[in-house]
């Protein structure tokens, strides 16, 4: 193998994927950022675990990203080389292309051990913590995600407090508007309170409890007859305590445990993650064959048909999981069937590409003389 050129060829793919996979990653994580922005906003989560959060997903993303980075980034890259005749250059040099696909299925071998690592190991770990930091979230109170001076929450459930007195645990000129559900209806109810705590009751189980002093309850609407109006020294409110469960989302399982399970989510996740890896390799042929263009043509004459080529694949990959774990499919079958149709597609491409199958042989006339 000619390592020079491997050299460069592993450095056109490797740095345009990983700009390729950069770019799709910022996109991504924008809209997961506005998404939990919104929910910080509204008192569901705290801006710290915001942050948390999408770090321990960036794995999920790649995992996803890399295949299809990598194969437009072949196909760009490549597409360059012919482009400027630096392919002509090369095959003139007594470079076949048969070793052209032999140096970037390297490449691919490459970015397939990559994928396999973050498939198999870096994802689940990323998201079983990820899982564990959500629980951790979810024994938070509405009230621990507080901001003075601002009211928080949406449409009736509103919660507003003036300032913290962090020595005494205090919340001060506090104001909670909710419902309360009686005789099948959600009835509004409002609190004013000068002070409020939030303790922890030891002695019935651990319970949550928000303690007002000196204010006022308005349960009702004004002018309903069943509007009530309820002065108090001391009010409690029981709050909402979700005992932690246990962690069985199958893109968190660790892979070991995978192999070793008949539970059809598990077995599906299992040829998902499998299939991420295959991919590369036969998306690497796919490439190589679609990437020769005529310069007059232009570098992204064929990138339309590879790209939806690629959406086919990543689709039927969708499909099949889901079909696994509906049971639509046998488990044996997983998603092999796919990788296999997706193989002929490139070796058919292959053939083409190298100009190696067979074609008829011309006939010629033959004539009489008459003599």
């Amino acid at each position: 193998m000619n390592l020079r050129l491997f050299r460069y060829l592993a450095k056109e793919v490797l740095v345009s994927t990983a700009g390729v996979t950069l770019i799709l990653l910022l996109i991504i994580l924008s809209g997961r950022f506005v998404n939990y922005l919104g929910r910080a906003a509204e008192g569901k989560m705290s801006f710290e675990f915001l942050f948390i959060i999408l770090g321990f997903h960036v794995p999920s993303f790649i995992q996803m990203i890399l295949p299809l980075a990598f194969f437009l980034s072949l196909l760009l890259a490549y597409g360059r080389l012919y482009i400027e005749n630096e392919m002509s250059i090369l095959f003139s040099s007594g470079i076949s292309k048969v070793k052209l696909t032999v140096y970037t299925l390297g490449i691919a071998g490459l970015l397939t051990l990559t994928s396999a690592f973050v498939n198999f190991w870096l994802s689940p770990y990323s998201e079983y913590q990820a899982e564990l930091a959500r629980q951790e979230q979810d024994q938070l109170t509405a009230f621990d995600f507080i901001q003075p001076g601002r009211f928080q929450g949406r449409g009736q459930q509103t919660t507003y407090v003036a300032s913290f007195t962090p020595e005494e645990g205090w919340m001060n000129n506090i104001f909670l508007s909710d419902f309360v559900r009686k005789n099948g209806r959600d009835i509004p109810v409002q609190t004013i309170a000068k002070n409020a705590e939030q303790i922890r009751l030891e002695t019935e189980g651990g319970l949550n409890y928000l303690i007002f002093k000196d204010g006022v309850r308005y349960e009702g609407t004004p002018g309903a007859a069943n509007y009530r109006i309820m002065e108090f020294d001391t009010y409690a409110i029981r709050l909402e305590d979700k005992a932690p469960g246990t962690i069985d989302k199958a893109y968190a399982v660790p892979t070991t445990a995978l192999f070793n399970s008949d539970n059809p989510k598990y077995i599906a996740e299992l040829h998902w993650r499998i299939a991420l890896v295959i991919m590369i390799p036969i998306l690497a042929i796919i490439g190589v064959s679609l990437s020769q263009v005529n310069p007059r043509q232009g570098r992204f004459f064929k990138m339309l048909p590879a790209i939806l080529l690629m959406i086919v694949y990543l689709g039927l990959l969708i499909w099949g999981k889901t079909a696994l774990e509906k049971g639509k499919i046998p488990l044996h079958l997983g998603l092999w069937w796919a990788h296999g149709t997706f193989a002929i597609i490139a070796y058919l491409l292959f053939l083409q590409f190298n100009q190696t199958f067979s074609r008829k042989k011309a006939k010629i006339p033959t004539t009489k003389e008459n003599i």
